[in-house]
């Protein structure tokens, strides 16, 4: 038996896109799929920062926009901007970026806390710091991005909205 290899981690593959000029990199493991920007239904009542919702193949899924999740200035949405539709805990949602990179692995041994930026920046969102090809890279964790209370805003409406989307 290979001991040694067994006890090294092996490398996490990321997806990385771009925000306001930065590189963010999520779980490939959470990734479902990878759209480019098209129009979503309002819900009432939601966080300014749920887009609405988009019907994927029968699915409700919400769309976050990372910006504004971010607390950032919006942007305007191009041919680049991208909805990434990610999986937590069998729940779907997508999250509006500039633009997707690419997959790459990042060694765990690579990974850095995030150092406390005080109140001028929110950590809450990032599990770590990579350096990957000497550009760093914010390892996001999806987990974080939807508040519990956010999810049970979003599923009290929900059966009105598949309602509406089976009518029309």
């Amino acid at each position: 038996m290979h001991e040694d290899r067994r006890s090294a981690a092996p490398p996490l593959q990321q997806l990385t896109f771009s925000l306001a000029d930065e590189e963010y990199g999520v779980d490939i493991l959470a990734v479902r799929e990878i759209r480019s920007w098209s129009r979503v239904t309002r819900i009432p009542q939601t966080p300014d920062y749920v887009l609405g919702v988009l019907n994927l193949r029968g699915a409700i899924v919400p769309i976050m926009d990372l910006r504004l999740r971010f607390g950032l200035q919006r942007e305007s949405y191009g041919d680049d901007t991208v909805v990434i539709i990610v999986a937590i805990t069998e729940r779907l949602f997508g999250i509006v970026v500039d633009a997707v990179s690419d997959v790459v692995d990042i060694e765990p041994s690579a990974i850095k806390p995030v150092p406390d930026m005080g109140a001028v920046v929110d950590t809450r969102y990032l599990k770590g710091l990579a350096t990957y090809a000497e550009r760093m890279v914010m390892l996001l964790d999806v987990e974080k991005l939807m508040r519990p209370e956010d999810v049970e805003t979003l599923e009290a409406a929900l059966p009105a909205i598949q309602e509406v989307e089976v009518a029309a």
